[in-house]
């Protein structure tokens, strides 16, 4: 209703302003752009006081931040307003000011709908709470998304034209260089002490002969990789070698004093380390140990258990390999191995069990599918177990969520008194401001809780689906080819952990929490 005819607003809209700037250029001066932003949406709101519009104090500015995702302090301030019930009306001078990313926005308008609130853009006049203000908005942010994009293509026009003038692109520093900040470009200077380190590197391994020997002498002198500290002042880096870090230390160009763009190779604006003799033996001798290795890594035996293996003890993948012997006949024989790939990575030692025979294995892994589907009563009651488990499980969650979902009430509650009271202007904003935080960190928790229940839910099989399958399985074994095989127990088999130390094997089938037996690891 309107009160310029003598009528009063039966209700009050709450309006909160968000704007935002890409850069931090100008947010120095008395006046600045977030300024001019929210004095054109105060006008806004004010024209609209007789509707019942009134600005809420609370001030929702990111200065300095981009609009291509939502990792900005005031809007996510402006989200947990939003969810404790204290806005009504977010109005913006423009829309991209809010967001460029459909997908962040369509989120955003996801929530705004769910709390009843309604978004305007001051310059581009429309209202979501109309169908034609949606239709608008969308076609509006497509333009926004479409201008990040081209500034996104921009950016990598101009960085390719960097690179092509032999300037350092940015990224993590290297082993060797230190990053030199100027005004027209960071560049890359040698590091004397660490310089002297790479060339050693590069000698050990022709020294070596590869790169696992390489790794241990590296070990045994404490050499790590660059270790440094970021503008924050966190420290970074300083690990030590494995095969890859090693690998890509021994065929950067970049000690050749060069510079990569997409395959192409530049002459660069920083000195080099490195011999190109050095690097161009280092770089035969690395050619020509892959292909003797290669040779052993491809998979061409019809590994069952391809990504299901786990070494308990390392906590990480056992990869599928094997090696091939001559017989005292001449005849060839193949040997097949589940290894560790931690042993893989930083040698046998690292790993108390690092292998594990691939037929013997997967022959107890079949054996176990079989044993399982055979016998009604382990199946029925294995099946009962995990279900309850997942049950018990999903209830204890649940009742996470309601104890959670408690205290973001009470934390909403006491957010909607201060800023009735006027927190910001009483001495009450820190209170407030603790406050969202914790509402933000209650929902994210929320969310976490609801996705980890409807994971475990999704999970609640019914005993007979999996009954059928492991009963389908004995009489259709013998007719599968090899691939078929293999992806029949990728199906049935969620993972299978070996403990070397305890010598025992679970298998865990999908829709099963636990395997239904744990057995020795010897299993000739």
């Amino acid at each position: 209703m309107n009160s310029r005819n003598g009528h009063v607003p039966s209700k009050q809209i709450r309006c909160a302003i968000y704007t935002r700037k890409s850069s931090e250029e100008g947010l120095e001066q008395d006046f600045n752009s977030l300024d001019a932003q929210r004095e054109s949406a105060e006008s806004y709101v004010t024209s609209m006081k007789h509707e019942g519009w009134v600005c809420i104090p609370t001030r929702y500015d990111d200065g300095g931040f981009t609009g291509g995702n939502l990792e900005r302090p005031a809007v996510q301030k402006l989200l947990a307003d939003i969810e404790a019930g204290l806005i009504d009306c977010v109005v913006v001078y423009k829309v991209d000011r809010l967001s460029r990313s459909l997908l962040d926005f369509a989120r955003m308008m996801s929530l705004f709908e769910q709390h009843g609130v309604s978004f305007v853009s001051v310059t581009q006049q429309f209202n979501t709470t109309h169908s034609m203000g949606r239709l608008t908005l969308n076609i509006l942010l497509s333009f926004a998304q479409f201008e990040r994009e081209i500034i996104s293509e921009r950016t990598r026009d101009k960085i390719a034209a960097a690179k092509r003038k032999g300037m350092w692109g940015g990224g993590r520093p290297i082993l060797g260089y230190d990053i030199e900040h100027r005004p027209g470009g960071n560049r890359l200077v040698v590091n004397e002490a660490e310089a002297d380190r790479v060339r050693r590197i590069f000698d050990l391994y022709l020294e070596c002969g590869s790169i696992m020997q390489t790794l241990r002498r590296l070990d045994a002198l404490g050499w790590t990789n660059k270790a440094w500290t970021t503008k924050a002042g966190r420290a970074m880096g300083g690990s030590r070698f494995d095969k890859s870090t090693l690998f890509h230390l021994l065929t950067n160009v970049a000690y050749l004093g060069k510079v990569t763009h997409k395959g192409d190779i530049f002459d660069g604006q920083h000195d080099a380390i490195i011999d190109e003799e050095i690097f161009s033996r280092v770089g035969s001798m690395l050619r020509a140990n892959r292909t003797i290795e290669g040779r052993g890594n491809r998979n061409q035996y019809g590994a069952l258990l391809k990504g299901l293996v786990r070494c308990k003890a390392c906590r990480c993948a056992m990869i599928h390999h094997h090696t091939a012997k001559q017989t005292k006949s001449g005849a060839e024989r193949r040997y097949r191995y589940y290894v560790c790939t931690q042993a893989q990575k930083r040698g046998w030692t690292e790993c108390p069990n690092p292998s594990l025979s691939a037929p013997d294995l997967e022959r107890f892994v079949i054996h176990q599918i079989r044993s399982l589907g055979r016998d009604d009563a382990i199946l029925a009651e294995s099946v009962r177990r995990a279900q309850e488990r997942l049950r018990e499980r999903a209830g204890e969650l649940s009742g996470q969520r309601d104890g959670l979902a408690g205290q973001l009430e009470e934390h909403r509650a006491e957010l909607r008194d201060l800023v009735d009271r006027g927190a910001d202007r009483n001495g009450s904003a820190a209170r407030a401001g603790a406050l969202r935080e914790e509402i933000n960190t209650l929902s994210a928790e929320m969310r976490r809780l609801n996705t980890r229940i409807e994971s475990i839910r999704s999970r609640l099989l019914e005993e007979d689906e999996l009954a059928g399958a492991l009963e389908a399985f004995d009489p259709m074994w013998e007719r599968l080819t090899t691939a078929e095989r293999e992806r029949l127990v990728q199906l049935l088999v969620q993972r299978v952990e070996y403990d070397g130390q305890a010598e025992t094997i679970s298998v865990t089938f999908h829709g099963l929490e636990d395997a239904p037996e744990e057995e020795p690891a010897c299993m000739a």
